[in-house]
């Protein structure tokens, strides 16, 4: 085998990574899995030590050495800024220089972008990702990436895990106070968590960081029981969501300077969206209806299969 004509691919979260090893022709050799690597939360030493430890077992695992490895591209939870990217590369460096390694290229990437990649195999298309927090991107005929939301749960985020669950804590805390009538929310609130006054509520919430995100599956489930005011919760989330992609179509069709009108595949991306839930089937129904340029698809592959993608245009640059 050629030296240096190999490409990793990782596709780094909260809860684990995974890398994958491909030769120029995108041919899969390895793969492996390990720990998480959210820089924002372990600090980007540990992060560093994670995706090299991976890139070398990728190596192991395929029978060659990592000199044969041309490019590195993780995309990460948390990369989203440029600032953060460059962070995260300086420690990559750091350790590579400690482990004696050396690759051409490095690069850090955002998750979504790297599930953007994946989702179309480097072709056009929107991806929209629905889960503690709400983004979407969306990739044009000449290659620009666009992005819309990912504002964070302070400035954005509507329709996200996050949203839905703290207008569900909202309307539970409005039936305690006799603002509104009963809410099938407030049963299920106490039967999971075991949340049922306004002090258990405020000590959760802003005492013991708890996750507002987890009670989006509640209200979910309440709007599949017909309860009115998670119905109202949904409806709202659906809407964003939906605007979500409205706007980054406008921009793919405003980049493209006349090109005839076709069909622009959007795929769904999170815990929220990916799986069949009435969230969903809303979301789908409403994008479908007023935006009949989309065409809703499920993803071609994989985001380590986009992060490879991404190292191989590299490397035919």
């Amino acid at each position: 085998m050629k030296s240096k004509q190999l490409v990793v691919g990782l596709d780094g979260g909260g809860t684990k990574t995974e890398a994958i090893l491909v030769d120029p022709s995108g041919t899969l050799l390895s793969t492996k899995t390990g720990g998480p690597s959210n820089f924002q939360i372990l600090g980007v030493e540990k992060a560093a030590c994670v995706i090299l430890d991976l890139v070398q077992e990728c190596a192991s695992g395929a029978g060659c050495e990592p000199k044969d490895i041309v490019g590195v591209v993780a995309g990460l939870t948390g990369a989203g800024r440029d600032s953060d990217k460059s962070r995260m590369l300086s420690a990559l460096r750091d350790e590579m220089k400690k482990r004696g390694l050396s690759f051409e290229r490095v690069v850090v990437e955002s998750d979504a972008r790297i599930a953007l990649e994946g989702a179309f195999r480097g072709n056009v298309g929107i991806i929209l990702i629905g889960g503690t927090g709400s983004i979407a991107f969306g990739k044009g005929h000449d290659g620009t990436i666009f992005r819309v939301g990912g504002w964070g749960r302070i400035l954005g985020d509507e329709g996200s895990g996050y949203a839905i669950g703290r207008e569900g804590l909202n309307i539970v805390t409005k039936q305690l106070d006799g603002r509104i009538r009963s809410t099938l929310l407030t049963k299920l609130l106490a039967q999971s968590f075991k949340l049922e006054t306004q002090e258990q509520i405020i000590t959760a919430v802003y005492k013991e960081q708890f996750d507002v995100a987890s009670v989006a599956p509640l209200v979910i489930r309440a709007a599949t029981e017909h309860d009115i005011e998670c119905e109202r919760i949904l409806n709202k989330a659906t809407f964003e969501l939906t605007e979500h992609v409205r706007a980054i179509l406008l921009k793919i069709e405003g980049a493209a300077r006349g090109r005839a009108r076709q069909k622009i595949p959007l795929a769904f991306i999170g815990g929220l969206l990916s799986s069949d839930t009435v969230l969903r089937k809303i979301v789908k129904h409403k994008i479908t209806f007023s935006l009949p340029q989309i065409s809703v698809v499920e993803p071609q592959s994989s985001p380590a299969r986009g992060a490879v993608l991404l190292g191989l245009a590299l490397d035919a640059e």
